[in-house]
């Protein structure tokens, strides 16, 4: 299993957010730059990195610079996403360097962007967001219900041929209370469906219970940047 270091940036800072609710956020400026912090993962063995553009998601602007900055220092393949709502902003990431981009709104609005991404770019470099809150898929920062529940979504995009799913429980993302086995479960059990999870992790505990029910990545935030574990820890148990 993957373990992925998430940063997500606001005003150019390293933030974490509880439930997507801007006004939680804590910044992360003690440990440095968000190039820095994205090297320090790096150095612990990260092979992957996962980054939010929360200005970009909320319409707030961008930080696309910072993203740029991070993939040309750390060299990783980086999956971003927050706020991607057109086809040119993803051949702008992916021209750019990106290797894997995450669509949420876009894809429900627009279907046929993914079609569009994928004939330029091939099928890999797309992630559909499944940020899932009492059984509907919510986009648009978390504060739109889409009419489809997990399952429904993962079907009409994996006709779609995307191949990738980020799911995160917005209920737990950042509460360090442990990630939603039961819809993780589900989702795993999907047929050639690869599954990142994210939001919940607060322990190596937790990360083992993912591997468990066989999800491909775990990204992790918060339970990194509040030292409940090392990165290096979480590789050692759980680790590919």
């Amino acid at each position: 299993m993957q373990v992925i270091p998430a940063i997500d940036l606001m005003k150019g800072k390293v933030v974490r957010l509880s439930r997507g609710d801007p006004s939680t956020a804590k910044v992360y400026d003690y440990m440095g730059t968000p190039v820095e912090i994205a090297l320090k993962w790096k150095s612990e063995g990260a092979e992957r990195l996962h980054i939010i553009d929360l200005d970009a998601t909320f319409g707030k602007g961008n930080n696309l610079g910072v993203v740029a900055e991070i993939a040309g220092a750390t060299g990783l393949p980086i999956q971003v996403g927050g706020g991607i709502r057109t086809v040119e902003a993803v051949e702008k990431l992916l021209t750019a360097g990106i290797r894997y981009i995450i669509l949420g709104a876009l894809a429900f609005s627009d279907p046929t962007a993914i079609t569009r991404i994928q004939q330029k770019f091939g099928v890999e470099p797309v992630i559909v967001a499944l940020d899932n809150k009492n059984g509907k898929v919510m986009v648009e920062g978390w504060k739109t219900a889409t009419a489809f529940s997990m399952a429904e979504a993962m079907e009409k995009f994996s006709k779609l041929k995307v191949k990738t799913f980020l799911i995160t429980s917005i209920a737990r993302d950042g509460m360090l209370q442990g990630p939603d086995l039961e819809t993780l479960s589900e989702a795993c059990e999907f047929p050639n469906a690869k599954v990142i999870s994210a939001g919940g992790i607060g322990s190596i505990n937790d990360l083992i219970d993912l591997k468990r029910v066989g999800v491909e990545g775990a990204v992790i935030g918060k339970a990194l940047y509040e030292g409940r574990f090392t990165l290096k820890e979480a590789l050692e148990k759980v680790g590919a």
